[in-house]
């Protein structure tokens, strides 16, 4: 895939994305507003939490990076009726394990919730309903990883907008059930209806995309064959990969446990906090890997090692040039943003505060989250499953340990620095590991536009201070809005004048010309 082709694709996962989080924030603040930062937030969010967890370690985390390889492999060196068979015989054996694990989930909740939220046993109460909670989005799991193979498949097939949007549906789901379902029931009951809509959420997710797959010539079928080389493949990269991609999601796990510890709405804010980070995140970092794994996994399968690392560095340069300024940007006009997102309702100044503690932290690893899924993602097209564990391995034991000591004397603050650190050491060590592995990676390149772009982040930081604290300190839309849009101009003035090349295919984007960058 040429660079041309890749920013194409990964601005369509950008935009199919940015319309998914902004229903995901419309939902967010309906959620806060009807909910708050209390008991019945704190149970939801920790219940969720389990279900998701097993999402990334088996659907589109571990299932993606295992799957996208081999099937490419399959798509440039097989026959169509051969790679047709390799779908249906993973959509059989992953429906089986799914339904399982599902079962297993429901019947042992209570178990599940003691360990994920342990300081939940001293309020019986709100124990008893995170585990009924539990129950209730448990087969959220089994359509999320269905959804998970599809979206896999249509990634594959160069195909990235319809994946991307699809997982509005969740939001849609939740916020159908808010408006219009939610004033029917009782206080209790009503948050026991928005678990049940994100099961309806998740069918969702795998409904819209299913139609995508049939029109460009694939079915879904079932093939019980359990011996087939291509799965078991898939099964020898997937097992390692639960851990290695999934990384975010125990270091998640481990903040909600000993969040459960701390004040009440800890959980909340942590949930909120690490939505607000995940927009950019998702919006551009994951949408760059996710373009660039299927192109490296082609590069590799025909052994083109140049072109997967000309891949490589083109995507975490434009990676850096956009996470750096969305960290400051976020680290500056953060309790703005989420003042003007949830301060209503049930969510008080105290609970903007806390979140805001939380999102500070987050912050500053928002670089290396995003450079770690493309590193990531290029052991994963080389079908090394196994490095990326190792390096996760160190990165989640830092991170427990950062946790318990930063945890009392910071408060939720020092789950998201814990977090943050790990990240940064976790992607250092796959760049070393890799550099040792294919050569150059043309580090001094992505050095400059690091320094360069910190600089543009810092005129664009000093902007939007300015507009949220001093010039628009009294209207706090007006400050937001041109905090965001007047610090983007800055950045990219300053980029202009630093010459940093990588704003070219992101403004021919938008300008709809076509991206280039010079070599």
């Amino acid at each position: 895939m040429s660079r041309e082709k890749l920013t194409k694709s990964a601005s369509r996962v950008a935009v199919g994305t940015m319309i998914s989080r902004i229903l995901g924030y419309l939902r967010d603040m309906l959620v806060a507003h009807a909910f708050g930062a209390g008991m019945f937030a704190d149970a939801f969010y920790a219940a969720y939490r389990i279900p998701n967890l097993l999402r990334r370690l088996l659907g589109e985390g571990s299932l993606s990076a295992s799957f996208i390889p081999v099937l490419s492999e399959y798509l440039h060196t097989k026959s169509k009726e051969e790679t047709q068979k390799l779908i249906n015989v993973v959509l059989t054996g992953l429906t089986i394990i799914l339904v399982v694990l599902t079962a297993l989930g429901i019947i042992f909740a209570p178990q599940i919730v003691h360990l994920i939220a342990w300081g939940f046993t001293d309020d019986p109460e709100k124990l008893e309903l995170t585990i009924t909670l539990t129950r209730l989005m448990f087969p959220f799991m089994l359509f999320i990883c269905l959804a998970a193979l599809v979206l896999g498949i249509l990634n594959t097939l160069n195909s990235f907008f319809i994946p991307a949007i699809s997982s509005a549906s969740l939001s849609v789901s939740e916020i159908t059930y808010i408006l219009a379902l939610a004033p029917m029931f009782a206080p209790g009951d009503q948050i026991k209806g928005l678990a049940i809509s994100v099961i309806v959420g998740g069918l969702g997710q795998f409904a819209v995309q299913w139609p995508k797959m049939a029109s460009m010539g694939w079915k879904l079928g079932w093939k019980m064959d359990f011996k087939h080389p291509g799965l078991k493949q898939i099964m020898v990269l997937m097992v390692p990969a639960m851990l290695g991609l999934s990384v975010d999601q125990i270091n998640a796990f481990v903040d909600t446990i000993c969040a459960s510890f701390l004040e009440l709405g800890s959980i909340t804010a942590l949930y909120y906090s690490n939505r607000l980070m995940q927009l950019p995140l998702a919006i551009f970092g994951l949408a760059l890997s996710s373009a660039a794994l299927p192109a490296m996994s082609k590069s590799a399968a025909v052994k083109d090692l140049s072109a997967v690392k000309d891949t490589l560095n083109y995507s975490i340069r434009l990676v850096v040039f956009i996470m750096l300024p969305s960290a400051v940007g976020l680290m500056i006009v953060g309790l703005p943003v989420i003042s003007l997102l949830f301060e209503r309702g049930n969510f008080d100044r105290t609970a903007s505060l806390m979140t805001n503690s939380a999102l500070f932290y987050y912050s500053l690893g928002l670089p290396a989250y995003a450079v770690t899924k493309i590193f990531a993602s290029a052991f994963y097209s080389l079908k090394d499953t196994k490095t990326p564990v190792k390096a996760a391995a160190v990165a989640v034991a830092l991170h427990v340990i950062l946790n318990i000591a930063l945890m009392w004397p910071m408060r939720v603050g020092g789950l998201a620095l814990a977090t943050a650190v790990s990240s940064c050491v976790n992607f250092s060590i796959l760049a070393v590991i890799l550099r040792k592995r294919i050569g150059a990676l043309g580090l001094r390149r992505i050095g400059v536009t690091f320094v360069k772009s910190l600089a543009a982040s810092a005129a664009m930081g000093a902007f939007a201070w300015w507009s949220a604290f001093i010039l628009f300190r009294d209207h706090l839309l007006l400050g937001v809005s041109t905090s965001i849009i007047g610090g983007l101009v800055v950045f990219f003035a300053v980029s202009a004048v630093l010459k940093i090349e990588e704003r070219k295919p992101l403004l021919a984007i938008v300008l709809k010309k076509e991206p280039t960058i010079e070599d």
